[in-house]
């Protein structure tokens, strides 16, 4: 299988960490974060949203969305619960990372650790990181009472969400404040075949 990939993208992180611990081979086609001019040529037929990650299939067909991607590749394995209600779940989880997590923490990662001009989001910065800390609030109160996000058992949805969550602090998010989510990034962190972000 080959992935269009970006080292630094959280999102590409989360499709190599699962294949990684699925055993399955990836082979990566690395595209540029800020230079994105290549990729109506590369991704054109591929993703209509010309977006990393991007996962090519042995057979030619293609997919993409992180979240997408990590439930087909996890599919028949105990990544992905068999339950209705726990599936359903990792889907909650999946779409609250998108959408609450991945719009204010990733972002402001992007913006003073990625981007080369940290300066150009001061003004706008206070206001995804408030976000963000919502974000990790919720998380904090989930991950109090229970070991991972989804029938105490390590999923998909701990893989979402670990992707840029472990790197949170580049975007300037105090993890102290949370130790039911640092609890819960150190489990994930030991879990078989676990690869970190630049690994």
């Amino acid at each position: 299988m080959r992935l269009y990939n970006s080292a630094v993208s959280g999102n590409c992180y989360k499709v190599r960490l699962l294949a990684a611990q699925l055993g399955l081979p990836l082979e990566l086609v690395e595209m540029d974060v800020l230079d994105r001019s290549d990729r109506p040529d590369v991704l054109g037929g591929l993703n209509p949203a010309l977006r990393v990650p991007t996962l090519v299939l042995d057979d030619g067909r293609a997919l993409g969305e992180s979240g997408a991607i990590l439930c087909f590749l996890a599919e028949g394995t105990p990544y992905l619960p068999d339950d209705r209600y726990q599936r359903a779940q990792v889907l909650q989880w999946l779409f609250f990372e998108q959408y609450d997590l991945e719009p204010n923490i990733a972002v402001a990662r992007f913006w003073l650790a990625v981007s080369g001009t940290p300066g150009r989001w001061a003004a706008e910065l206070p206001a995804k990181q408030e976000a963000g800390y919502r974000t990790l609030a919720a998380m904090e109160r989930h991950l109090a009472e229970r070991g991972f996000l989804v029938g105490e058992r390590y999923t998909v949805a701990d893989i979402a969400l670990y992707g840029y969550t472990n790197v949170a602090e580049e975007g300037g998010f105090v993890l102290g404040r949370f130790p039911a989510v640092q609890a819960w990034l150190a489990r994930v962190a030991s879990q078989p075949g676990h690869i970190p972000i630049d690994g």
